[in-house]
């Protein structure tokens, strides 16, 4: 019989796939990416294991883009949100990109300062490109802008890495002291800070930073090293954990998902982030329509609620209160942590903080409440 092969995926899979599959992990499909939702332990297990302890996430689909150049740092100025004066070299910064007229968020980024004239940018897997090309298109726009002028000196260089290296999380209370026995220098890294560190002979990065709601550190190892380096985490008492806890992680911490707490038609001030916006700045793409509506003030915002039940609650159900519509759920499940439903929602600006409103056919009681729900970093 001739012999027949299978469909070949179009799905991109991390350096770490095999080790995946070696173990039995249970896959799912995310942006494009095949990608853990669970190892054998199960999400449960794996969520609690990264509050009381350490898990570590294969998070490789998130993008790795560097931005280097004399001009890289007025680029990024120009196109996101957030102020590089607020930091420095060696520190990483959370950030939006935004629709340049309508201010609605395009992608929420780190970016790691990791020389004077180098920054690595991580802009969520489905906008890695996107990013790329609004860095590299507005180039020009940036150095020509006045306020700007201090900073001229050439265009930028914006390259795609993602497909070279990992990016493993390694999150928890104990993260760091296990992690230590892998790479001191990896587990020393301060919060929100940057640095390099050595492994099997490659240099790798990382970054005091993650999306769970714990200390930890994210690193990014070289595709070469990275199954070694995965299985020395783990060998250092670290559990895998996958997409599934990852999500209840951040839904707990009250973090926003692309997508759902940010995206089309729903801009920093609408997700209560005014935080991640440089109101001093200058000039930034979109700000003129922030300002305008940070000025006026929005009809609706996010905010958090938390069930009267274990039921969970989930994505795009209706709030009602006072019985009449107050808003959508934009994220919801169960808390692992605090035995109950919780969502994030768009809701009403006039609904108060404490008030009592009903979720979907069912009019589940939830209280509303300002997120995180829970938080130990």
């Amino acid at each position: 019989m001739p012999e027949t092969s299978l469909p070949e995926t179009s799905l991109r899979h991390s350096p770490l796939h095999e080790s995946h599959l070696a173990v039995g992990a249970k896959l799912s499909e995310f942006s494009g990416w095949e990608l853990p939702l669970n190892y054998s332990a199960g999400t449960l297990a794996e969520h609690k294991a990264c509050r009381k302890d350490a898990v570590a996430f294969d998070v490789s689909h998130l993008g790795t883009l560097l931005v280097s150049g004399r001009s890289a740092e007025a680029v990024l100025q120009w196109c996101f949100t957030n102020d590089l004066g607020r930091i420095s070299l060696g520190k990483a910064q959370y950030t939006h990109l935004l629709h340049a007229d309508e201010a609605w968020v395009i992608d929420d980024i780190i970016v790691w300062w990791q020389e004077p004239e180098l920054f690595r940018v991580l802009p969520n897997a489905a906008n890695t490109e996107t990013v790329a090309e609004v860095l590299r298109g507005t180039t020009t726009e940036a150095l020509d802008d006045a306020t700007l002028s201090e900073k001229r000196g050439g265009d930028i260089e914006v390259t795609d890495i993602t497909s070279t290296r990992a990016l493993i999380a390694v999150q928890g209370p104990r993260a760091r002291e296990r992690l230590a026995s892998v790479s001191t220098a990896a587990a020393e890294v301060g919060k929100f800070a940057v640095d390099s560190f050595s492994y099997e002979g490659e240099i790798c990065y990382v970054a005091g930073t993650g999306y769970t709601g714990e200390d930890g550190v994210e690193c990014e190892v070289p595709a070469t090293v990275a199954p070694s380096f995965w299985d020395a985490v783990q060998a250092a008492g670290v559990l895998p954990a996958g997409l599934g806890a990852r999500d209840t992680l951040r839904l707990e911490a009250g973090f926003p998902l692309h997508g759902h707490e940010l995206g089309l038609n729903i801009t920093p001030v609408n997700a209560r982030l005014n935080w991640v916006v440089g109101w001093d700045k200058l000039s930034f793409r979109g700000k003129d329509t922030l300002v305008t509506q940070r000025t006026a003030g929005v009809a609706y915002h996010i905010l958090g609620l938390v069930g009267a039940s274990r039921r969970p609650m989930r994505s795009g159900q209706e709030v009602k209160w006072e019985g009449r519509h107050a808003g959508e759920l934009t994220s919801g499940g169960f808390s692992p942590s605090l035995e109950c439903g919780i969502a994030l929602a768009m809701l009403s600006t006039d609904v108060p903080i404490g008030a009592e409103v009903e979720v979907g056919d069912r009019a589940l009681k939830a209280q509303v409440v300002k997120p995180p729900f829970v938080s130990n970093s």
